[in-house]
């Protein structure tokens, strides 16, 4: 694992105990798994059905969100696809992802929790840890232009 760019994680796994580490954010994902330097110093590849969710962290204590902070509670602020996942042990979470179809991995989904202010910035699930993706809403659509406002009839042009 090559380069100074590395990224604080937290590798939450479905039976077993969460692996901190620093992964590359250009080439962590590797077709037989997720590639991560634990704070040990030892490289790891953790395959994707071991992987339930690996959150990007500012610091490795408190990176998992509570349980009522996996939704979001009100309409996202910011614009992308707003999905809900449903994981292969039954919690659901939600999540904000880009709205370019190319930025989408193949492995599975990068996303913004709900609460990225928190401890987690943003989290990648692979889709061997889902059961079902749903499309909540898309926040901020192109397609949707803001309508222009009206000119006032009485105001005068200066520089016509």
């Amino acid at each position: 694992m090559s380069g100074s760019t590395n990224k604080k994680v937290v590798i939450q796994r479905f039976d077993r105990e969460p692996v901190p580490g620093f992964v590359n954010p250009q080439s962590y994902l590797l077709a037989g798994g997720v590639e991560v330097l634990t704070v040990s110093g030892t490289v790891l590849l953790v395959p994707y059905a071991e992987v339930k969710v690996l959150y990007f962290v500012r610091d490795f204590n408190g990176a998992e969100p509570s349980a009522e902070n996996r939704i979001f509670l009100a309409r996202p602020k910011m614009s992308g696809v707003w999905v809900r996942m449903k994981l292969r042990d039954g919690e659901v979470m939600d999540g904000l992802m880009p709205n370019n179809l190319l930025e989408w991995e193949p492995s599975g989904f990068t996303f913004v929790p709900p609460n990225a202010g928190s401890g987690s910035q943003k989290a990648f699930v692979p889709r061997a840890a889902l059961l079902e993706v749903q499309v909540v809403g898309v926040v901020g659509s192109p397609l949707r232009l803001p309508k222009p406002k009206p000119k006032p009839k009485e105001q005068i042009e200066l520089f016509e």
